[in-house]
């Protein structure tokens, strides 16, 4: 951790240099930007009676002040980009202090539901995923979400390549961030697809070639005018006629307008993170299939949403007053940006969807290659397929700080089931959630808080927390059942590791001894893996018939009438409980 500390602080110093030096280079381009124009307004004053030699002087200065505002812009744009840079390793040390709680929760994730996401306090305040999370687009979010929440446990090794090559691409990984943040975007990508699948061409295919006529006609009326050989009413007749041609179609121009409107930000910031991916050299298969997915035979995809993003660019202009009237009485503009808008979208809307996954997966997939970076002292589990479910050595809650995080081993096989007894805060439920957490992690390829591990991929699902419901008319008790049904309706079609904290809660202490026995019999006759945490000591009874159980405990000591936890893991069962001394000690009774 040390390590990444140094970097992200070296990485502030190099940008902060870099936005010195960029301001510099502003500031001198605006003094020659007003020297320009000073120089420009005295020259065009000086030979106002000439008005042909004012009208180059003028034409001469306006280039060189845009040429002077594009090459700012451009440096301005670095600079935003360097600030960027500046914020993101900002928060990384922030981050790695352990404030973290005031970023994005995923509260809208959270799905009582599903198998085990609200369970092991996967989204919400202080979350792994108010962690890890480092997504821009909303699409590399819910691609983020759904990594997290997929039980998928096919291709791990595959996605373990690609975290490892992300976590080296530190440089690359936060260029392709910083620049997801400068552009804001307010249409999701699966509405754009929408439109774009949707939409009908309302120009016809000569119009490709009109505007391009009409401007040339234009161009010579214009010369002929600079040398006195027609009338300027010319010029007028003709404006007229290109505003009438326009106006044939102005509505649906003006439709496709208040549509692209809405999108160009977003194809701009596409065409940017496209490029980055484009051009960056990848090795692992996974990584290495996304990027040949952007890749054409003739155009990179970069330089095609480019394209539209120009072309919408220009369509945009045509909210300018004078810009719309000149520009589509004598060159037809907001016809030719229209035809290139349509072609654009009759060419490549059924590739559109593709090109937005793969930034989707790129935007996900740097919050993994990210956590990885920053946990380079955790480990990649060694995938295999045997008998044993989960080996580890030395595993920890990875939301645990290092000095205070009591680390345990632990060895379950395939059709065990373990029964955890142990006292108030003896450290079960984080247990329960650290073992959850592996499983999870393992599965999207991350690295994971041991020494070791040895995992043969299984699927998640749990029953931790459970809540009655008002809306639903359902009690806590019937919340409950209807958790444990789901729990073994899922076990009939595949293998699961299941854990169960402390079940049946909503039911008096002898009705609930009796059903944690049967459904605990029930799990282990399915020969189904996992882990049930209770208070329940005559269920560990089940230890002494069925040879797949063992008790575990974790222990609490009163030590000079104080509360003492040692929070590791023990064979066994749990001797000292603390509900009453507690009750004591807060002098409650």
């Amino acid at each position: 951790m040390k390590e990444t500390i140094s970097f992200y602080k070296e990485q502030i110093k190099i940008h902060e240099k870099e936005i010195s030096k960029l301001y510099k280079s502003m500031t001198a381009l605006s003094m020659f930007r007003l020297l320009v124009f000073l120089s420009t307004s005295f020259g065009v004053y000086w030979f106002f009676n000439q008005w042909q030699i004012a009208v180059v002087i003028g034409l001469i200065g306006v280039s060189i002040f845009l040429f002077l505002l594009i090459k700012y812009t451009n440096i301005k744009q670095q600079q935003e980009l360097a600030k960027a840079l500046v914020n993101i390793n900002e928060d990384e040390i922030k981050i790695a202090s352990g404030d973290f709680q005031e970023r994005e929760e995923g509260l809208q994730f959270q799905d009582s539901h599903h198998f085990y996401s609200l369970d092991i306090d996967l989204f919400g305040r202080g979350s792994f995923f108010q962690f890890m999370n480092r997504t821009i687009i909303s699409e590399g979010t819910k691609k983020l979400v759904d990594e997290l929440t997929a039980n998928n446990t096919k291709d791990i090794i595959s996605r373990q390549q690609a975290i490892k090559e992300l976590a080296s691409k530190t440089v690359w990984r936060q260029h392709f961030q910083a620049i997801s943040s400068l552009i804001k975007t307010e249409t999701p990508a699966n509405k754009i697809i929408v439109w774009l699948k949707q939409h009908q061409s309302f120009l016809p295919k000569g119009m490709q070639w009109i505007p391009l006529v009409f401007s040339l006609l234009s161009s010579i009326l214009f010369g002929l005018i600079l040398l006195n050989v027609i009338n300027t009413s010319f010029l007028v007749y003709w404006l007229l006629v290109g505003l009438a041609i326009t106006g044939k179609y102005l509505k649906k121009i003006n439709d496709l307008s208040q549509n692209t409107d809405k999108v160009k930000d977003t194809f701009r910031q596409y065409a940017q993170l496209l490029n980055q991916i484009e051009n960056e050299t990848f090795t692992s298969e996974l990584l290495k299939e996304k990027q040949k997915k952007i890749q054409t035979e003739n155009k990179k995809a970069s330089l095609i949403f480019t394209e539209l993003s120009k072309a919408l660019d220009a369509l945009d202009n045509r909210n300018n007053l004078i810009s719309a009237i000149f520009g589509n009485g004598l060159f037809l503009v907001d016809i030719k940006n229209s035809y290139q808008v349509e072609q654009w979208i009759k060419n490549y809307h059924d590739k559109v969807e593709d090109w937005f996954e793969v930034v989707s997966f790129f935007d996900a997939y740097n919050s993994l290659g990210n956590y990885a970076y920053n946990h380079s002292q955790y480990i990649f589990p060694k995938i295999i397929e045997n008998n044993v479910a989960i080996n580890t050595k030395g595993l920890g809650h990875p939301l645990l700080k290092e000095a205070k995080r009591i680390d345990n081993d632990i060895h379950i096989d395939h059709q065990q089931f373990f029964i955890v007894t142990g006292a108030n805060m003896a450290g079960k439920s984080t247990f329960l959630r650290t073992v959850s957490l592996h499983i999870v992690m393992a599965n999207v390829g991350l690295p994971v808080c041991a020494e070791s591990s040895i995992y043969s991929p299984v699927k998640l699902i749990t029953s931790m927390r459970t809540s009655d419901s008002l809306t639903d008319d359902s009690s806590y008790f019937f919340s409950e059942l209807k958790r444990l049904k789901l729990i073994v309706d899922a076990i009939q079609k595949e293998p699961y590791f299941i854990i169960l904290d402390e079940i049946l809660k909503g039911t008096n202490s002898t009705d609930k001894a009796i059903g944690s026995r049967k459904f605990v019999e029930k799990l282990v006759a399915s020969k189904a893996t996992g882990i049930i945490a209770t208070h329940d000591l005559s269920l560990c009874e089940i230890e002494k018939e069925l040879k797949a159980v063992q008790n575990y405990y974790f222990d609490a000591e009163i030590i000079n009438d104080e509360l003492h936890f040692d929070y590791t893991f023990k064979k066994g069962i749990c001797q000292n409980m603390n509900a009453s001394f507690l009750l004591k000690k807060m002098e409650i009774i």
